[in-house]
């Protein structure tokens, strides 16, 4: 007797479409085009073909025989987004912050598309502030009109107010939220299309993905929301008793809208900046289980955490605190991830690498059994990797002729340790969300840190190290001396600053 063949299941088709589901996908369109305006889209569409066509050039065999670039996808990709402006420059830093996502590929080639770009003339840039704020003489005494960064979306000058305060003035460049609304309404439509004709591709979540990038990067358009996440942080700060250890600038309400923010200038040194750090403190080591407790402290407590603390984004201030600036990009965890994210501290303190596996497994989604047991011993390995990350130290001669140390490392190696940890998981038949790979990437860094500022600390027997936990005994018992040396001023103030 012959045996019964299951019947296996028939793909969706677009004949499978109901009528619903076609107006949904018009009503979308038509909005978007509403949203976006008619110019906007003419002025972005030959902008792109230029972009082609010089990305094109760069991979045509040369006339006098001259090497061209590896024609790889990636490296492509990567020059076509940095040729097509803001827009695509901020979703090639979103694909290389996002390895749960993308390809590794293109997360390690993406992580060279770099957010500096040309500052905009003075004149557009005051024109911006005096539309926004009135004329500049009515609430600031200085401008400097040389910019201290200028990023795809902003730029940042440093100025005093009237009332005599230092301060810096982050300008949203001149129609760039059009441009912006262009090309991200583009994506996503071309998403939702793309959906529509081929059903299949509902299960990569593709248009979910791109109205996300859409919200997220829109969102960064309106400075009051990044000013409301730095208020809400220094809330924090004051409720945990943390404002004699740690801060963020203070933001004039008064002068900020949309377009414009204008903030407390924070002065002092990059984290990983040996010479002047050693001018603000003599306790480096305390400084950082300061800057690593506060910040994962914050993921227990905020509706949000600071996704992007690269040591342009932590200083150690003249007076000894770390601060915390750049609260542009956040990142956003639901209740299933916080409570796996406190499960994982856990097991990380007390090096517990089946317990890790499960608390990833309780925040990730799986169609399938996970072999717990595997999935520890294969995080145990990758965790293993971290240690063999080594930092690099600059030396170079300031304009006055002293020496200045820098120490680095590797952006690459993290991001490729990221990666290992999402391919890991992924082996193991685990889906992990985008706020983990960010969380992920945070403590990376710190762990980094740790290793450069602290290198004998034992983090797991260490009570200063709180990994979250209560900070009433602990970060004040970190040590905060700081060495307020007669130097000249301007020698040794310095802002770092990342758009």
């Amino acid at each position: 007797m012959a045996t019964r063949q299951p019947r296996t299941k028939r793909a969706k088709t677009v004949r499978d479409r109901i009528q619903q589901e076609a107006f949904d996908l018009i009503r979308d369109i038509i909005q978007c085009s509403i949203e976006t305006g008619p110019r906007a889209g003419f002025a972005r569409t030959y902008q792109a073909f230029n972009a082609f066509s010089m990305t094109i050039q760069d991979f045509l065999p040369s006339p006098n025989g001259n090497d061209r670039a590896d024609f790889t996808t990636p490296v492509v990709m990567r020059k076509l987004f940095e040729r097509l402006g803001a827009t695509y420059i901020k979703l090639g830093q979103f694909i290389a912050s996002s390895p749960t996502l993308f390809p590794p590929e293109y997360v390690l080639e993406f992580q060279k598309c770099l957010d500096a770009t040309e500052p905009m003339p003075w004149v557009d840039i005051k024109a911006v502030i005096e539309t926004e704020l009135g004329p500049i003489s009515n609430s600031f005494s200085y401008i400097n009109e040389k910019p201290l960064a200028s990023a795809s979306i902003a730029q940042v000058h440093v100025a005093k107010l009237k009332t005599g305060e230092d301060v810096v003035i982050k300008v949203q460049k001149p129609n760039i939220d059009q441009s912006l609304k262009a090309d991200l309404s583009f994506i996503y439509i071309a998403a939702r299309v793309l959906e529509f004709l081929q059903p299949d591709f509902e299960r990569t979540s593709l248009s979910a993905i791109a109205g996300d990038v859409r919200t997220s990067m829109l969102e960064e358009l309106d400075f009051e929301k990044e000013a409301t996440n730095i208020e809400e942080f220094r809330v924090f700060l004051r409720d945990n008793a943390l404002t004699k250890v740690a801060t963020a600038p203070r933001v004039y309400r008064e002068f900020t809208t949309k377009k414009v923010l204008v903030m407390e200038r924070l002065k002092g040194s990059s984290l990983l900046n040996v010479e002047s750090m050693s001018k603000f403190t003599d306790d480096p080591e305390g400084l950082i289980i300061t800057a690593l407790n506060v910040w994962t402290l914050s993921v227990m407590k905020m509706p949000f955490f600071h996704a992007d603390v690269h040591a342009g984004n932590l200083l150690v201030l003249e007076d000894g605190r770390v601060g915390f600036i750049d609260f542009g990009i956040v990142g956003k965890v639901s209740s299933e991830t916080f409570n796996a994210v406190s499960e994982l501290s856990t097991a990380m303190v007390a090096g517990d690498y089946t317990g890790m596996a499960q608390a990833l497994c309780n925040m990730g989604a799986s169609d399938q059994h996970v072999n717990v047991e595997k999935f520890g011993e294969d995080i145990e390995r990758v965790l293993n990797k971290i240690s063999q990350v080594q930092p690099n130290v600059v030396v170079s001669a300031t304009r006055s002729g002293e020496i200045d140390g820098v120490i680095e490392f590797n952006e690459q190696e993290i991001t490729k340790v990221m990666l290992d940890i999402v391919e890991v998981a992924e082996a193991n038949g685990l889906k992990l969300p985008r706020a983990f790979g960010l969380l992920v990437k945070q403590s990376l860094y710190f762990d980094r840190y740790l290793k450069i500022l602290a290198p004998s600390l034992d983090v797991m027997a260490d009570d200063r190290v709180t990994l979250g936990g209560s900070t009433n005994n602990n970060l004040s018992s970190v040590s905060r001396s700081s060495k307020r040396k007669n130097q000249d001023e301007n020698s040794r103030k310095r802002v770092v600053i990342d758009v």
